[in-house]
């Protein structure tokens, strides 16, 4: 008789105190990967911004390339952050970095045009190596610095001018 009460007694189930320790540990548990997923999402968003600004710094620096190369002079006399020289249809061109505004331009010397080629640029740089022809270059190596929140990436490229050979 004994054994039926004690089973009757014993009730299958959980207590107020055991719902509120679940859910206390399940909401812990909740935010930690709302968190997560957050701080993922935040990193996402950041690789992709410079992503894009890294591609279109590459985009520039294969046009600026492309177009020395083949150029019939570039010119010496320009500071660290420009780079003139004329083209092979003879017409006159400027690259510029203005740190005012953190771009890189083109410039069409015969109407004053600019496009802009780049942006969040923190520095660029045209080292022009001299040509046995008195202020012409016969190499330029570019250097652009790209920035993106926090985090910032320099890359380089050389062209050789082809006419200097």
């Amino acid at each position: 008789m004994k054994r039926k009460h004690c089973l009757q007694n014993c009730v299958a189930g959980f207590t107020v105190v055991e719902c509120l320790i679940s859910l206390a540990i399940c909401a812990m548990l909740m935010t930690a990967v709302a968190v997560a997923f957050n701080a993922s999402l935040v990193n996402f968003r950041e690789n992709e911004e410079m992503f894009q600004s890294i591609n279109s710094a590459r985009q520039a620096l294969t046009r600026m390339t492309t177009q020395l190369r083949t150029a019939s002079g570039v010119s010496t006399a320009e500071p660290v952050n420009q780079c003139l020289f004329r083209t092979a249809a003879d017409e006159l061109l400027t690259y510029e970095y203005r740190s005012a505004d953190n771009k890189l331009y083109l410039i069409t010397n015969a109407d004053l045009n600019e496009y802009l080629l780049c942006d969040n640029v923190t520095n660029a740089t045209f080292t022009k190596t001299p040509s046995t022809t008195p202020g012409d270059a016969k190499s330029v190596l570019i250097s652009l610095t790209v920035r993106c929140g926090a985090s910032e990436r320099t890359l380089s490229a050389a062209a050789v001018v082809r006419r200097a050979l």
